[in-house]
């Protein structure tokens, strides 16, 4: 698919699909193969079931469509794990001597991949998402490693004008886009080098798949995250490969309600008294607002808020019927969980992230209010 006037939607069903066959699947089942027949030089596309899969190379074009619909020459490269595609870049890319600046308030295991950094004789530098604050500690650093929105916090930065500020003083960019997915945001087209996601939330949506991706304009980048993947054997299995790619004929319908729904969500909290800090990109009074009016296409399922303390948002959660008390997002199923309980991120005790999911809204709206009510009430 090369029109780029094609919906969001119609693309979303079509990518990635090969020619039509007669009497052939329009998408082809999993193919299960450690190696290949190879007779002679090793010179076609499969040789090894490491280096390479026809089920990838599906699902790599699908992704590549959505990621920059209608341009010739990006590509992408699918990983085990939305873990293992931040490591293919930052290990890529970076070596000892070099400095990095991350996120303070990114991806919880992001601390672990400081450790590992360091241990490798590279400089991590840090500061906050918000106000593009990792302006502050760009200067002599190799790479930029953008998170917007935030997660869990959801604050979003300006990619067109760090994208700016760190080419011009000699970095690559990296945007970490979970949260927004390519339907939402599209991190090559606002100038970045790599656009990376964990398709275990939104993009394949239904919690049963780990997967991630890495999409890249410069061929040379491209090689190298690829040979990283080459030597750490960081691939995902067919069979996930497969799901994601079917997944990925609903991504639309799936987004486009549960952005919808989030809004909703998010207005009804905002009248609640007992709700504070809350945060959702969509809402016109929201601090990120007006910067992610300018880059984002759809502001995203999770809503974020803080309760008064651990025992009310653990009450709240508890007294929820609709919605999963679980630790990730971007499912059809709505999840929330106090996100404090796992000590990584820096926020209150009573914080909630919530993932809006594709239930009804009416429906999920009132589950939230009536727990709301009854985690309030202790007589």
């Amino acid at each position: 698919m090369t029109d780029q006037e094609y919906g969001d939607g119609t693309r979303a069903v079509r990518a990635g699909l090969p020619e039509p066959v007669k009497y052939e699947p329009t998408l082809p089942g999993p193919v299960f193969a450690a190696h290949f027949h190879l007779p002679g030089e090793p010179t076609g596309p499969y040789t090894y079931g490491r280096d390479e899969n026809p089920t990838w190379t599906h699902l790599e074009r699908a992704i590549g469509e959505l990621e920059a619909p209608g341009e010739e020459g990006v590509e992408t490269l699918v990983f085990a794990s939305g873990m293992a595609a931040i490591s293919a870049v930052l290990f890529s890319q970076l070596k000892a001597g070099d400095a990095v600046v991350l996120p303070t308030d990114g991806y919880q295991a992001l601390p672990l991949l400081h450790e590992q950094l360091r241990a490798y004789g590279v400089e991590v530098r840090t500061a906050p998402t918000g106000d593009d604050a990792q302006l502050s500690v760009l200067d002599g650093a190799r790479l930029l490693w953008l998170e917007t929105p935030s997660n869990p916090g959801l604050d979003v930065c300006d990619v067109r004008r760090l994208v700016r500020e760190a080419h011009a003083a000699g970095a690559l960019v990296a945007v970490d886009n979970t949260l927004a997915t390519p339907l939402g945001q599209r991190p090559l087209a606002l100038g970045a080098d790599f656009s990376v996601a964990s398709d275990t939330k939104g993009m394949t949506g239904h919690g049963d798949v780990l997967l991630g991706h890495v999409s890249c304009r410069d061929p040379r980048r491209a090689a190298e995250v690829r040979r990283w993947r080459k030597i750490v054997g960081a691939i995902p299995g067919p069979m996930e490969a497969w799901l994601a790619h079917r997944s990925l004929a609903t991504l639309q319908l799936r987004i486009d309600r549960q952005c919808s729904t989030a809004l909703a969500l998010a207005r009804t909290l905002a009248e609640r008294a007992d709700v504070t800090g809350l945060r959702y990109p969509g809402l016109p009074d929201d601090p990120s607002h007006a910067v992610a009016a300018r880059q984002m296409r759809r502001f995203g399922p999770v809503v974020s808020f803080e309760l008064a303390d651990r025992e009310r948002a653990e009450r709240f959660l508890e007294g929820l019927r609709l919605v999963d008390d679980a630790t990730s997002f971007g499912g059809v199923r709505s999840t929330a969980e106090r996100r404090g309980r796992w000590g990584g991120d820096a926020v209150a005790e009573g914080f909630i992230r919530f993932s809006v999911g594709a239930e009804d809204p009416e429906d999920l709206i009132a589950d939230v209010l009536r727990a709301l009510d009854e985690a309030g009430n202790t007589d």
